[in-house]
Order: structure tokens, then C-alpha cells, then sequence
């Protein structure tokens, strides 16, 4: 028997099928899947594969091969925590295994997840696609745009990673605040300086995800992200990614430029016909992929000048919040907190409160830190990060509020208005240099300021000015959070502590705005412009951000492969 651990991961384009119309080799092809295999933590790869060999009800002789596909964890009850498995096993009895047990929904033929190219550039191009941001969306779709052979051009008004991570990190420790690199704008996206967490919720019956995730192991992540439960990689070793996937778009004919903002969209009878950049340069293209992020406000504000259709969305406004990371393992995890195999715990909380609000946690980053994450002058914004290891003291999340486009009823750009003005609020009341406005969570549920840190240090730098937050949010968030933490209390003990950190605000949750599309991935009244992941509306991390990539590359492709094809018919 071969016993595989992870997945294989895919391999690269070879220079002889670089954009040719096919799939990525795929190892896991002709297997069958058994899912809901579930084993104590400590068990050994023996204990799996004689579970195996249980469940099939067959003799060892007769398992070629077995992959662990995923493996998560059952939590539930905190003192049997088990690890669940879904496998790939390769057996010459597999059509008979398949008879045997047809009505076991956990026994199934495994699914083909390789990816398929959907077209192939024409040998010559009047125009190359552009792709405006260099975040998870826009670098997959120029990834893909550039595996297939459509040679795209990739405008990111930011600096290199490298570049752009020596300037973030500068704001953190002196305040050197850039408005053109930060922890929003620069090459990587908001991405960079996150969890680096891979997961989500959208559905993906094409395996856009895998695809996602193949792509980055072979950038240089670790292959365990192809099948653990909750995958991350951490802010310090996506920078080494990063750069990886951007030398290989260059290796296949692509353009990656720094520092280049788009300043207007040339539209001519609602058809795109170029971009004029910030220095003055013009490019002519009819596909222009929108993936600017959900903190581009000034390009916002000229789709809408431009007649481009956008409406408000929802998002949540809020604050970070900081516990002892052990007192979160211990709530979740009990005698088995510290575990190798378990890491860090995480938690996931709802509340619905009287007021008709809702407040949530949301990033929620184990052994983390909070982080400076604003992207204008004279304002402060929060968001939260980890490294791979997750060894930080703390543990962090963003305790919000849902709001709809009724509580900013003044037209599309009323959202980031709103966020504006809270994040001008925040700055004034951390004292306008840069530090967050924080308040102990005793303090805040008592509605009184808050004057010495306890046994939480906040993470988040420049630093924490203590004060009262209540003016840094509207009234109905502020009554809303003060429910929602004592019952957050009784779910994970010690979530209301006196000494917990709040740090304000967190107002970048998700885009204030939307850019619709139709089915053909184009803005419903602009064609040739693609709004694409979080900044349109379409995305919520970066695994989504990556996979809306890549559908609006392979949207792109075909439409190019059926113009050309029109004009030689």
C-alpha cells in the first residue's frame, strides 16, 4: 500500500501546454471517497488505514493506495474530540465495493476536482486584457487569463509585496502612514495582512477552490492546505507566495506593473474601450477586470461619475477583540487545549439582539494580533492578522454589526461615507496620532472609560489610547455589542472579562458598495467591464476573492475566442 498523506498537488504549465485547452493533471482520478472516518487525536496512520480496511470490510492486499482528502475536527464534546476524515482510496474492487454499499452516502466515487481551461488565446490579440488590482481576485484572474495564453496586463496602484510590506510595517512601528501602500493597497490585497485563512462558504461545483489552493502550494504553501479544515498560511509566508505567483504570470507572457493607479475608464456607448493611469498613459483593451478591493473609495466615486451602475450593500461596523488565546483553547477545547493537532482554537459566534440587530464575530484570528489597517490620512481602522504558527498571547476578532443600506439611505456612496466618518471619529478619539480609541470590556459593558490596561496587552500598534468608545460607533451598535457579550459569556466563559480589549473600529468588513453583473460576469450597463471580487460585492476573503477570479478570467477568455472566431468566420 502507498500511503499519501496530503493530496498531490498539480504541477505547472509546461512550456508546451502553457494555454492550451485541457486540465491540470490530477492523481485522484478512478479512487473512491469514504468520508465521516473519525479517530482519536492521537491516533497513528495504521489506526486510519485499519479503519479503512474496516469500513470496506476488505483484506490489506487489496488497498493500492490511500490520500487524505480532508481532515477536520469534532469539537463538540470538548472531552472526545475526534478527528474526521474524508479519504481517496484506490482498490482493484472498486466496482464491487460500489455495488456493496450504493446506499452508503458515505461511500461514493471520488469526484474529478482537477481543473479544466475553458479556451485558448487566438495567436494574435488587437487588445490584451487588464486586470486593475493585484489582490486574490485580480492575480488569479490574471494568472488564469495568463495560463491560457491571453497575455493579460495587471495595473496595481500600490508597491511590490516586499516593498509594500517594508511601508506597512513602518506605519505599525513609526507611524510613516502612505496612503498608496499600506494594509490595504499594494500587491496581495487586505489578504496580505490577514489570518491568511482559505476557506469559505460559496459554492463551488466546478472546483474553482482547489484550483485556488493547488496553485498556492505550488507557489510555495504548505501542501496542508489542500486538505485540512480551516486552512491558513500566515501574513509573513503569503509574501514569498505572492511574488511567486506574480513571476509566474510574467514567465507566461504577462505585465505586472507597480505603482500604477487607474484614475478613469474610457467608455465610449457604454462599451469599454481603454484606462488612462495616474501618469498620464493610456491603454487601449475591451476587457477590463474590475478587482480593485473593498477599499478603492476613488474608484468608487469615478464608476460613479462614470454612470457605471453601482447600489449600496450591506456591511458591519465594529470593534477588535482581544482574550488570553489559553482561555479560548481552554473553552474550546478542554483537556486537549494545546494540542499539536488542534493549534490554536477559534470560535464562531451569532447574536440576534432585541433591537432587531445582529452582532457576529467575524476574522476571528487565534494567537494574533490586531492590526492598523486604514488606508487614508487622519483615520483609524482595525482589522486582524496571524502568522502560521498562531503563538501569539492573544486571540482576536472583530465583534460586529450588521447594518443595511437603510441606515445610509443617500444613495450608493453613503456606505463609505458612513465608514469615513467613523473612521475620522476613531482617529480623533485615539487621540489623532494614529493610536485606536480602546476601552476594557468591563468598562465598556458598565458605559464608563476605561483608564489602565488589566491583564490583556493590546497588540495593535502605533497603540491603544483607553477612553470611552461609545462615541465611536452609532447608538444602536453600541447597544447592541453591550447584549451581545455577556451572551457570548455563555457559550465560551470568560468572553466577558473585565479585562478583555476592545479596539475601534472595524469598518472594512466587507465593500459598501455593489457593482452588479449579468450572467456574462459584465457590469449590467458597461460592456467589457468586469466587477470582480470583494470590491464589487462578489467575495468575502480570499479564497472567494480567488475563485470570482478566476470565473471572470474564463468569462474574459471566451468571449475573446468568440469574437475572434466571428471575425475569421
Amino acid at each position: 500500500m502507498i500511503f499519501i498523506t496530503p493530496p498531490e498537488p498539480i504541477q505547472q504549465p509546461s512550456p508546451d501546454n502553457r494555454g492550451k485547452i485541457g486540465s491540470d493533471p490530477c492523481p485522484l482520478l478512478s479512487m473512491l471517497r469514504l468520508s465521516e472516518i473519525k479517530l482519536p487525536l492521537d491516533h497513528t496512520d495504521e489506526d486510519l488505514h485499519g479503519a479503512v480496511l474496516k469500513k470496506l470490510r476488505i483484506r490489506e492486499s487489496e488497498l493500492t493506495r490511500l490520500s487524505v482528502f480532508k481532515r477536520s475536527y469534532d469539537a463538540r464534546k470538548r472531552d472526545e474530540i475526534r478527528l474526521v476524515y474524508i479519504v481517496d482510496i484506490e482498490t482493484p474492487k472498486q466496482k464491487q465495493l460500489l455495488s456493496r454499499f450504493k446506499k452508503d452516502a458515505h461511500i461514493k466515487p471520488t469526484p474529478d476536482v482537477s481543473y479544466h481551461y475553458v479556451a485558448e488565446a487566438p495567436r494574435s490579440l488587437d487588445h490584451r486584457p487588464v486586470v486593475i488590482g493585484n489582490g486574490p481576485c485580480g492575480m488569479f484572474a490574471g494568472l488564469l487569463l495568463a495560463q491560457m495564453g491571453f497575455k493579460p496586463i495587471i495595473l496595481e496602484r500600490g508597491k511590490a509585496v516586499h516593498e509594500r510590506s517594508v511601508d506597512t510595517f513602518g506605519f505599525w512601528s513609526k507611524r510613516k502612514f502612505k496612503p498608496e501602500s499600506n494594509a490595504q493597497f499594494g500587491e496581495g490585497g487586505a489578504g496580505t495582512f490577514s489570518d491568511g485563512k482559505l476557506y469559505s462558504r460559496i459554492k463551488d461545483n466546478n472546483h474553482h477552490g482547489r484550483k485556488v489552493l493547488q496553485e498556492l502550494v505550488n507557489a510555495g504553501a504548505v501542501p496542508e492546505i489542500l486538505y485540512v479544515n480551516k486552512p491558513h498560511i500566515g501574513t509573513y509566508r503569503l509574501v514569498k507566495i505572492v511574488e511567486n505567483l506574480r513571476n509566474q504570470i510574467l514567465s507566461l507572457g504577462g505585465d505586472v506593473r507597480f505603482e500604477t493607479r487607474v484614475d478613469d475608464i474610457d467608455i465610449d456607448d457604454r462599451q469599454v474601450r481603454g484606462v488612462l493611469l495616474s501618469n498620464g498613459d493610456y491603454l487601449r483593451t475591451d476587457h477590463v477586470v474590475l478587482s480593485v478591493g473593498h477599499s478603492a473609495r476613488d474608484t468608487f466615486e469615478m464608476l460613479h461619475r462614470r454612470g457605471v451602475y453601482i447600489e449600496p450593500k450591506p456591511f458591519s461596523i465594529g470593534f477588535r477583540i482581544e482574550h488570553p488565546q489559553p482561555l479560548i483553547d481552554q473553552c474550546r477545547f478542554g483537556q486537549q487545549a494545546g494540542h499539536p493537532i488542534l493549534g490554536a482554537a477559534d470560535y464562531k459566534l451569532v447574536h440576534h439582539c432585541s433591537n432587531g440587530r445582529s452582532v457576529y464575530s467575524f476574522c476571528m484570528c487565534p494567537g494574533g494580533q490586531v492590526v492598523a489597517a486604514t488606508s487614508e490620512t487622519e483615520r483609524v481602522v482595525t482589522n486582524g492578522m496571524s502568522q502560521y504558527e498562531r503563538s501569539g498571547k492573544n486571540a482576536n476578532s472583530g465583534i460586529v454589526v450588521g447594518i443595511t443600506p437603510d441606515d445610509y439611505p443617500e444613495g450608493p456612496l453613503a456606505g463609505m461615507a458612513l465608514q469615513r466618518e467613523l473612521e475620522s471619529r476613531a482617529f480623533a478619539l485615539g487621540g489623532s496620532t494614529y493610536e485606536a480609541p480602546g476601552q476594557l470590556v468591563g468598562d465598556f459593558l458598565k458605559g464608563q472609560p476605561s483608564i489602565q490596561l488589566g491583564r490583556v496587552k493590546p497588540t495593535y500598534r502605533p497603540g491603544v489610547h483607553l477612553c470611552d468608545l461609545s462615541p465611536s460607533l452609532p447608538d444602536y451598535a453600541i447597544e447592541a455589542i453591550r447584549e451581545a457579550i455577556p451572551i457570548f459569556d455563555k457559550k465560551i466563559t470568560g468572553f466577558a472579562m473585565h479585562d478583555a480589549v476592545l479596539t475601534g473600529v472595524e469598518s472594512r468588513t466587507s465593500s459598501p458598495i455593489r457593482s452588479k453583473r449579468g450572467n456574462d460576469f459584465q457590469s449590467l450597463n458597461t460592456q467589457g467591464l468586469y466587477p470582480a471580487g470583494e470590491g464589487a460585492g462578489y467575495a468575502g476573503g480570499i479564497l472567494s476573492a480567488g475563485v470570482d477570479g478566476i470565473k471572470v478570467a474564463e468569462a474574459i477568455a471566451l468571449s475573446i475566442v468568440e469574437k475572434a472566431s466571428c471575425l475569421v468566420g
